[in-house]
């Protein structure tokens, strides 16, 4: 590797736990020898915390119980000695209200976890949306060296000789199943064949978005963010991940050396070429700042104005999933394409700057990968909007709604909660039309809480049966990054704490101008504090335990969602623990 290695047994962190000749240094020895270890095993060695969020529950990790064991294979064969430590799994499919109301949860404990046990190196085994922030926001907040095992895709779909995508397909069907065009027979067929492996979704969704951020931070073995669940390259990318930790720790190269600011604008950058997930904006800011690195709305805004999309991957793209994205290069080969948009000598886990990582990436499919010349949309996949109705800003996906709501205005429908919501889309009767702008609020992250992904508001069934497929929804939800449509999201800030959202009523013009990147109820100053003037807080989600504790700090979509305390601004992270 390029980094010299400068760190000797005696520098190791766990050393402080087993190398003094005391009383508690003999009792961690002997803790050790009780679970068989002789101390030829540990002592000495680096001491390698296999941070895994695998579960029954879990689908998207569901082979982490096996790749564990390649870990160790690997970390055993570099001299290092390999622990595995379970981790908080924050399943995206069974955890209500949202997986979201524990990311900051699975960040707390992987610090802590890190920060109390002897370990001097971690691999994060995460993929599924939000354990890919969760681990590594709490490792930067740690500082030992780590290295982010990504879960992979899981294989395409398939129904009936229909490709599928996990999702996106999930949205298409079940609005032709409410216009009355699917039977139950072919619904149960679609249920089966839709996800067909382990993995993570196989679109390009938050948990690939995240996984490709990962690898473009260079938190990652270089092309290992797209390399599919059960494919045995993914072994092999899972024992290579347990020999490069160890050396990691010789070498003492820790997040802080490779999280600057360069890193997180190259992240960015390979986040609006994919397509990707709005929740990639969440999720960026939130682990920037943990490493004091600042990023706003409109950075990330200015990235995407001069960032195409090359990925065809749906759901911005029309055709591809990420297994074809795999066989066409993978990540390598979309930031050897964007070339010098990228700053090459950004370092990465592997001890090379990323022009090294990059040398012999190969685009094998430009219809998938596509080059510069030929986008598959002339901007990035996001656009930030201010005005209004979010001065702290909202988040559209341009590359994934008809051009036709790029300008758009009529009149607003207003929900104040999911079921009113859900009642009357359902209602054949509801007067609306296609102009209509449909608003769901108080979801954001109190109002929830945790900002569920519930923004892409289904279509009523009456347009539905008319044949329309999307219409201008607006909200201070998130919407799952499989999903598509004219969606306006992250309302900050949100209708619970008194945002602008929570004026707008029902009637009331909204006018949406991507261009300018502007979103307006058109409603003079006068009535809008008049309204303010009468708005009434609503009452606490939570009185006790997690609920309360995130209501009390989480920090609004604009700031990422992290806990206000948590952040790099309110002070230095906690130093090594007191052993006596």
């Amino acid at each position: 590797m390029a980094l010299d290695k400068r760190k000797t047994p005696q520098d190791l962190r766990s050393a402080r736990w087993f190398a003094p000749d005391d009383l508690r240094s003999f009792g961690h020895r002997s803790r050790m020898m009780q679970l068989g270890y002789a101390e030829e095993d540990f002592m000495g060695r680096p001491v390698i915390g296999i941070l895994n969020t695998w579960s029954e529950l879990n689908t998207c990790h569901a082979h982490f119980r096996e790749r564990a064991k390649d870990v160790k294979r690997g970390v055993t064969q570099a001299g290092g000695f390999a622990v595995e430590l379970p981790a908080l799994s924050v399943d995206e499919s069974f955890t209500k209200p949202t997986s979201m109301l524990y990311r900051n949860m699975l960040a707390m404990e992987t610090e802590e976890q890190i920060r109390s046990h002897p370990l001097d190196g971690v691999v994060l085994m995460g993929g599924c949306d939000k354990t890919t922030p969760g681990l590594i926001m709490g490792a930067i907040s740690a500082g030992v060296p780590m290295i982010y095992l990504p879960a992979g895709p899981m294989l395409r779909g398939n129904y009936a000789g229909r490709v599928l995508g996990s999702g996106s397909d999930a949205w298409k069907y079940w609005d032709e199943r409410r216009a009355g065009n699917v039977t139950d027979a072919e619904w149960r067929g679609l249920q089966g064949g839709i996800a067909r492996s382990a993995g993570t979704c196989m679109t390009m969704g938050t948990a690939a978005t995240m996984m490709s951020i990962a690898e473009a931070l260079g938190l990652t073995l270089p092309g290992a963010s797209a390399i599919p669940a059960v494919d045995s390259e993914h072994q092999r990318m899972s024992a290579g991940c347990g020999r490069r930790i160890v050396d990691m720790v010789w070498e003492d190269l820790t997040p802080a050396r490779i999280l600057t600011p360069a890193a997180v604008r190259n992240a960015a950058v390979v986040a609006m070429a994919t397509g990707c997930s709005t929740n990639a904006v969440i999720h960026l800011i939130a682990m920037a700042r943990r490493a004091g690195v600042d990023l706003s709305l409109d950075d990330l805004d200015a990235l995407g104005r001069s960032t195409p999309v090359l990925a065809n991957i749906r759901p911005s793209g029309s055709t591809y999933l990420m297994e074809d994205f795999y066989y066409a290069g993978g990540l390598r080969a979309l930031m050897a394409e964007l070339g010098d948009r990228l700053d090459l000598t950004a370092l990465t886990v592997s001890g090379d700057p990323l022009s090294v990582t990059l040398e012999g990436a190969r685009n094998h499919n430009p219809d998938v990968i596509r080059p510069l010349s030929n986008p598959v949309y002339p901007e990035g996949s996001l656009a930030v909007l201010h005005g209004n109705l979010c001065p702290d800003g909202a988040v559209i996906k341009p590359a994934a709604c008809d051009p036709r709501f790029y300008q758009h205005q009529g009149p607003a429908l207003v929900f104040d909660s999911y079921p009113e919501m859900k009642a009357a889309i359902d209602d054949e009767t509801l007067e609306v039309t296609p102009d209509h702008v449909l608003v769901l609020r108080n979801a954001g992250p109190l109002g929830g809480p945790g900002m569920p992904e519930w923004g892409m508001l289904p279509i009523p069934k009456a347009l539905i049966k008319q044949g329309h497929r999307d219409m201008l929804r607006i909200s201070d939800a998130r919407m799952s990054g499989t999903s598509y449509g004219a969606c306006v999201l992250h309302a900050a800030p949100e209708a619970y704490v008194g945002g602008p959202l929570a004026l707008l009523r029902t009637g009331d013009i909204v006018r949406l101008d991507l261009a300018a990147r502007r979103l307006d109820m058109l409603v003079d100053e006068a009535e809008l504090a008049r309204r303010r003037a009468a708005w009434v807080a609503p009452p606490k989600r939570f009185e006790r335990g997690w609920g309360w504790m995130f209501s009390a700090h989480v920090t609004q979509a604009d700031r990422g969602c992290d806990f206000d305390f948590l952040e790099r601004g309110f002070g230095e992270a906690a130093g090594e623990p007191d052993i006596f």
